[in-house]
Order: C-alpha cells, then sequence, then structure tokens
C-alpha cells in the first residue's frame, strides 16, 4: 500500500475516534477520522470541479490547521502535486515559490493573503473550498512509487530557494522507518499518542510527522499561536514533538534563568546536581554530587518535566545540530532529546537516534535501508529510496547532486566506530582566510553562544580576511515586541562579558581559529527581518549584505 493508502484505511478504521485537533481560544477543536475523510471529500470535489488534473501543481498558502491537512490530502488523493508555502515569510519569498513552480491553482487561507497574490493567478480560499455540499468519500488515487505528490522548497540559507521534488516512493518509504522508530519509543504502548506539532508544514520533516500520526494510532494537536506554546503544551500533554535547535536552546536558557532567580537552596542544589551529572558521566562518583543528583531527582527535575510535558517520553529534534551541552541538560532532567538528520531531498531524514542509545552531539545512525558515506572532501553522501529524483526544472543542479548515484548533501560530517554521525558543518559555509585556513564556523559560533547566555545568535565572519570576526545579536527581553516563548532578556550582554568569553575560547584555540574582533547587534536576526530561514537557520548571505558597513569598519577598526 502506498502512503496515502494506508492514511486512507486508518481514518476509516478510526471512524469515531479523534485523531487530529487544533488549539483555538484554550481549547482543543478535534475531528474524528470519519470528521476529516468528509473534510477531504469536500475538498476533492472542489478540486473536480475546477478541473485539476493528476499532475498538475496546486500551491497551498497557509497556516497549520485542520482543513490544511484535509486539502493537503484531497489534493495529493486527486493526483495533483502540492506546494506548500510558509505565510509567516515575507510575500516576496512566496511569491518566487509561486513563479517558479507555476501552480494550476493558488490556495489561500482568507482573503488577505490572497490579496498578495498578482492578478492572472487562479486562486481558491478555504471558506470556498470547504463551503460546498457535503460529499462521499472515495479512495484515494493509486500513485506509482515514482510519481510525484509534492514539490517542497528549501530554505535557501544563500542563493535562491530550489523545488524539491519527492514521489510517492519518497514518502512510503520514510513513513515505514518513522512508524518503526516511533514503535521503538512507545514501546508497544496500546493507549492513543499524543503529539504535538509547531512547526509550519512546508518543513520536511513537519509534514512526514504528520503524514506519521495520521498513519498510526495517535491524536495530532496543532499550534495556532507560537506565543503562546507553552499553555497549548499544557492543553496537548503531547507524548512526543519535534523541535529545531533554537526551541530547546530557548527553553534550557529559560529554565536556568528561573532556577537562578529562586537562588538559595534550590539554586545550589541544581548546580550540585548537574556537577554530579556530568560525573556521573565521565565514570567519577562523589558523593556529594549523586546525593544532590538523587535530591534534585525528587525535589526539582519532576516540576520542570511537569511544565514541560508531564507525559513526555522525548523531545525530537531535527533541522540543524544540537549542542551537546543542551542534549544533556535535557537528559539530566530526565527527557530524552532524540536527534534526527537530514534534508529536504532525502525527505527530510536521515539518521535517528535510536531511543535509549543516545549520544549527546551526534544524530544517530543511519536508518535501516539508507547508506551514507564520506567523500574525500569530508562530504556526507546518502543513497537510498529516501532520496528525491530531482529539483523541479534544474536539470544541471539535479545532476550536480547526484552524480556518481549518490545525493552530496554539502554537509560534512563523521561516524564513528558503530556508524553514530556527527555532522561538523556545511561546505558552502567554509570560511576561507586570506592565509589559505579553512575554518567550519559552526562549532565555533556553538562555543560561543553556549559561553554568552544572554546572546541570541553568532555568526562568524572573516571570508577572505586576515582574521576573524563575529556578529552577535541581543536576546529579546521576556516583555518585548515579537518575543517568543520562552522569552529571554539579554539586557545583560556587555561587550566585556563577551570578550571576557573571547578570551577564553581563545585561549584553547590554534591562531587562525581565534576571533578577534566583535559587534554587538541591537536586534536579533528573525524570519521578519529576512535574516533567518522558517527554520531558523541563518541566512549567512542576506546577514553579510544587510551589515556590510558594520563588518567593514569593524574589521577596519581592528586593523587601524
Amino acid at each position: 500500500m502506498t502512503f496515502l493508502e494506508t492514511i486512507f484505511a486508518r481514518l476509516e478504521d478510526a471512524a469515531d475516534e479523534a485523531l487530529l485537533g487544533e488549539v483555538r481560544d484554550g481549547k482543543i477543536i478535534a475531528v474524528t477520522g470519519a470528521d476529516l475523510l468528509a473534510l477531504i471529500a469536500q475538498a476533492r470535489g472542489f478540486a473536480t470541479s475546477r478541473g485539476l488534473k493528476p499532475g498538475d501543481r496546486c500551491a497551498l498558502l497557509a497556516p497549520n490547521s485542520i482543513r490544511w491537512v484535509a486539502l493537503d490530502l484531497a489534493l495529493m488523493a486527486e493526483g495533483a502535486i502540492v506546494v506548500p508555502l510558509d505565510p509567516r515569510q515575507v510575500a516576496k519569498d512566496w511569491l518566487g515559490v509561486i513563479n517558479d513552480s507555476s501552480p494550476s491553482l493558488v490556495c489561500c487561507a482568507d482573503a488577505a493573503l490572497a490579496e498578495g497574490i498578482p492578478a492572472g493567478r487562479e486562486i481558491a480560499l478555504f471558506d470556498e473550498i470547504f463551503g460546498r455540499a457535503p460529499a462521499e468519500p472515495s479512495l484515494p488515487r493509486h500513485h506509482a512509487d515514482h510519481d510525484a505528490v509534492t514539490i517542497v522548497y528549501t530554505s535557501g540559507t544563500s542563493g535562491e530557494p530550489k523545488g524539491v521534488v519527492l514521489n510517492a516512493g519518497n514518502v512510503t518509504f520514510m513513513l515505514g522507518c518513522t512508524i518503526a522508530r516511533l514503535d521503538q519509543l512507545m514501546g508497544g504502548q496500546s493507549e492513543q499518542e499524543s503529539v504535538f506539532q509547531y512547526a509550519p508544514f512546508c518543513f520536511a520533516a513537519a509534514r512526514i510527522l504528520m503524514l506519521t500520526s495520521l498513519s498510526r494510532h495517535a491524536m495530532l494537536t496543532l499550534s495556532t499561536d507560537l506565543t503562546k506554546l507553552a499553555d497549548e503544551l499544557k492543553l496537548a500533554k503531547p507524548h512526543y514533538f519535534v523541535n529545531v535547535p533554537m526551541f530547546l536552546e530557548r527553553v534550557r536558557r529559560r529554565i536556568e534563568e528561573s532556577i537562578q532567580k529562586r537562588s538559595g537552596f534550590a539554586a545550589r542544589l541544581f548546580e550540585m546536581a548537574r556537577a554530579g551529572y556530568y560525573s556521573q558521566r565521565e565514570g567519577r562518583t562523589p558523593l556529594g554530587g549523586l546525593v544532590a543528583l538523587n535530591l534534585a531527582r525528587r525535589m526539582i527535575f519532576p516540576a520542570i518535566r511537569a511544565n514541560i510535558g508531564p507525559n513526555l517520553k522525548a523531545l525530537i529534534c531535527g533541522s540543524a545540530p544540537l549542542a551537546a551541552d543542551t542534549q544533556l541538560f535535557f537528559m539530566m532532567i530526565g527527557i530524552p532529546v532524540l536527534q534526527v538528520y537530514g534534508l529536504t531531498e532525502t525527505t527530510a531524514i536521515c539518521t535517528m537516534d535510536e531511543p535509549g542509545k543516545v549520544e549527546p552531539g551526534r544524530v544517530g545512525g543511519a536508518v535501516p535501508g539508507i547508506e551514507m558515506t564520506v567523500a574525500s572532501n569530508g562530504e556526507i553522501l546518502v543513497r537510498g529510496s529516501n532520496v528525491f529524483p530531482g529539483y523541479w526544472q534544474r536539470p544541471a543542479e539535479t545532476a550536480k547532486a547526484l552524480e556518481g548515484g549518490w545525493f552530496h548533501t554539502g554537509d560534512q560530517g563523521e561516524a564513528d566506530a558503530i556508524g553514530n554521525w556527527k555532522i561538523t558543518g556545511r561546505l558552502k559555509n567554509l570560511i576561507i582566510l586570506n592565509s589559505g585556513h579553512n575554518i567550519a564556523p559552526e562549532p565555533l559560533e556553538d562555543d560561543l553562544t553556549a559561553a554568552l547566555p544572554e546572546a541570541q545568535q553568532v555568526v562568524l565572519l572573516g571570508n577572505q580576511r586576515s582574521f576573524l570576526a563575529a556578529l552577535v545579536t541581543v536576546a529579546p527581553s521576556a516583555n518585548g515586541a515579537g518575543a517568543t516563548w520562552p522569552p529571554y532578556n539579554g539586557s545583560g550582554l556587555t561587550p566585556a562579558k563577551i570578550q571576557s568569553a573571547l578570551d577564553a575560547l581563545n585561549s584553547g584555540l590554534p591562531h587562525y581559529k581565534q576571533i578577534r574582533a566583535f559587534r554587538v547587534l541591537p536586534e536579533p536576526f528573525t524570519m521578519e527581518n529576512g535574516l533567518l530561514t522558517t527554520l531558523g537557520k541563518l541566512k549567512r548571505d542576506a546577514i553579510a549584505a544587510r551589515y556590510a558597513g558594520e563588518i567593514q569598519s569593524l574589521y577596519e577598526k581592528k586593523t587601524a
């Protein structure tokens, strides 16, 4: 069976069972399998009335919702190719995707989004699509493995985003992998799983999670307000959910800040417990640290876990490597973090941590059926049924990406003796000093960010320069405009504190890796100001262009 046939069969079996919901006004509004099939039938009737044919592209411009899911399934069931767009992006970004993919139809959540689409495009609003008379549910069109089902555009950290074509075989294979790994996590649990989703469906991993949830005995709750994630999590009480590193870093900082403010016994106990935990992992067993750790496990950690999610079996993290310290932090308080590595071109996943076999700082082994190796330049190469057939209308780039029968990821990494992978950087992000030294910026950025809890982001500079420098952004205020949960006040970030952190970091580095200058920026990089991707990745080229003057003066001042 294809993934769509599996999902439709699951919806029929769960006709009276709530399996998909969204948070509205402090409540979860849920639909059953029968409800979702009815919504899908309505949308399929609309697609037919508009003359949509198999192979036609259809863009979906809307935030996550029950109707988004129904329309996605309906369009694929009719044989259309879904192009998901992110309404949180600036209009020019998703207009570029529309122009590149040339969809027969653009489906918008509301009229406000539709206003940004140029005249001449066929547009349909959700109210129109789902305002039809009820239709009789029917089976989805059968897909061959090579049939395209979606075009997902890359985030475009540098250069233009490319349309990644994924076919039915890619998705069916990947859902088999995710279902098997979640079976391990849940350990044969018979009760319905609770899953939470806040990442937008234009993110390939978020879409895979949604399709996986609909394929198994699960209830998926969709976030509708990123500023209320804490409250939404309390409602959903998930067993697991997918995260990006930026979110988990903020959660960790917020917890640490809260404990520090309490001071007294609780703060001292927490720090002693942390020291005891690290000692225990290193094979040392100081009595005081172990006593503190056991006390914290009874007196402090349960309250922290309950505040994040009382039923959590694991947090799943992808899109970028997570700092080992942050992964250890959550493990210490009793919440495993399972890392996933992959790209849009690999149907979101190549590796997944196995529950109970997590090594902090690494992203697990290649899932069964996927081969991974390293080229002579350190680039990770991937081969398997998860690898996409090509980029939309970009044959030369497709040939380059798939040269030699392997997908060239552009990532650098290494595997240990048991095949557990570590991602060390991106080839295209390499900084090449005018001395000829090549430096991957990500490890140094992570180290400096970890040393500066008040900082939001660190970006390393130095391409074709004589030394490295850094841009440091301040974390948003807890009460500041645009703050997201959990908020963090970065007002304590001073030049002296940054210099002290740099001195400590530089002392253990060779001369060419030492960071010799910095500039503090008053606002963080965000998706709204065009300096972050949807997944929270740095748009390095855009940052360099936006702050070209500051960067130039930074180097001129240092060399004067």
